[in-house]
């Protein structure tokens, strides 16, 4: 994969962001890669966010004044585990390949570990997303264990591998 755009900005995600973050999480891959369901509302992913408390961040990559992808980061609150935060992310169907997964992986990154004080960065991802695993395997991350029969995706079970990162 290319390294990142110098045109891709990753910035917070702003409330008036929800309609095109909605736009990229009902793309085909995009639903086909993540826990997200298809054909969410605009209005049900808007109360999501408002629902978000200080320990979980949203950021957009943006290109050319669009938002191409977004990613989450979501710290655990139980006291033994607040150096744990878990992430996902997806991008739009017609920019995939162009940096914006990188882009936003090392923007979280840097906020989670340098601004946090994360020390573990843990993520799921479905065990056939050849390309993702690729990418979070470049960004440092392990895969520690698969769970089988994970989730329920386009009419069959599929498996899904835990990886993480830990902070050096």
């Amino acid at each position: 994969m290319d390294p990142p755009s110098s045109d891709i900005v990753v910035r917070a995600m702003e409330p008036a962001d929800i309609p095109a973050v909605t736009e990229v999480l009902g793309q085909p891959r995009a639903v086909w890669g993540t826990l997200q369901p298809p054909f969410v509302s605009v209005e049900a992913r808007q109360k999501r966010h408002a629902e978000t408390g200080p320990g979980d961040a949203g950021l957009v990559a943006v290109l050319d004044g669009r938002v191409i992808g977004s990613i989450g980061l979501h710290r655990d609150r139980p006291h033994r585990r607040s150096h744990v935060a878990s992430l996902g992310m997806a991008v739009h169907d017609a920019y995939a390949g162009r940096g914006a997964g990188s882009a936003l992986l090392a923007a979280v990154i840097d906020l989670a570990e340098r601004w946090w004080n994360i020390k573990r960065l843990e993520l799921n991802v479905y065990a056939d997303n050849a390309r993702a695993i690729a990418l979070y395997e470049r960004f440092g991350f392990q895969r520690e264990g698969l769970h089988r029969a994970y989730a329920w995706r386009d009419g069959a079970y599929v498996d899904s591998l835990s990886m993480a990162r830990l902070a050096l």
